[in-house]
């Protein structure tokens, strides 16, 4: 039995690698390859690479039906020749503006209809340069929501480049920057210091009752005698 015993743990220890290894084989992790923004989505159309793609956070925590939300990310291109950025096209949103430094400076404002961009300026992307759409040099705005948008929720946007094409890319409402401060926690153990000395008073006021009421009754006695 015994011989036994240890020819059968000896055939577990020596198949325990095998199976180990055999379980691992040909496994490659899905982030190996993939790349991601920590903030914002990225996406890629010919030699145009747009970054952190969102939403600016509300004031408010979160947008209501009617408001307009601004749109931040940076567009990259690292091609041979100057693209433009032509269009912004989507759902859930009425126009789209976009601003330059140029129309920003001359106060004057540009808007398309029905979510898109057609008509409005347009944002030049020169050859191996990086353009920051954050509200100073350029920006975007969605006017008009259709209906309200908090953190984490999301809108569907397709930007459209006069030489790369189009791409589309999930564009989610971001994070605010400053934490949110919280409401100060309910204390039970105090509710139930609250309650213990509570029970005590009301004790006491029935300690107190009964002196007085005996105190009261011994007086009538003394009276009737």
């Amino acid at each position: 039995m015994n011989r036994a015993l240890g020819a059968a743990t000896a055939g577990v220890l020596l198949l325990s690698p095998l199976a180990l290894s055999a379980c691992s084989a040909g496994q490659v992790t899905q982030t190996a390859t993939q790349e991601r923004d920590k903030v914002g989505a990225m996406a890629q159309v010919g030699d145009i690479t747009v970054r952190a793609v969102e939403l600016v956070s509300p004031r408010a925590g979160s947008y209501e039906a009617g408001d307009d939300a601004e749109l931040t990310l940076a567009i990259v291109n690292s091609g041979q020749e100057t693209d433009t950025l032509v269009g912004v096209d989507g759902e859930g949103f009425g126009d789209v503006e976009i601003r330059t430094a140029t129309t920003a400076g001359s106060g004057t404002t540009t808007t398309g209809t029905g979510g898109s961009a057609a008509g409005s300026d347009e944002i030049e992307i020169p050859t191996d340069t990086t353009v920051f759409v954050d509200g100073n040099d350029a920006a975007i705005t969605l006017t008009d929501l259709d209906e309200s948008l908090t953190v984490g929720q999301y809108i569907e946007l397709t930007l459209t480049f006069e030489n790369a094409g189009e791409v589309t890319v999930p564009v989610t409402v971001a994070n605010p920057e400053d934490e949110q401060e919280r409401g100060e926690a309910f204390d039970f153990h105090q509710e139930e210091e609250g309650g213990e000395e509570g029970a005590e008073d009301a004790a006491r006021e029935r300690e107190s009752a009964g002196e007085s009421a005996e105190d009261s009754g011994a007086g009538q006695d003394a009276d009737s005698d």
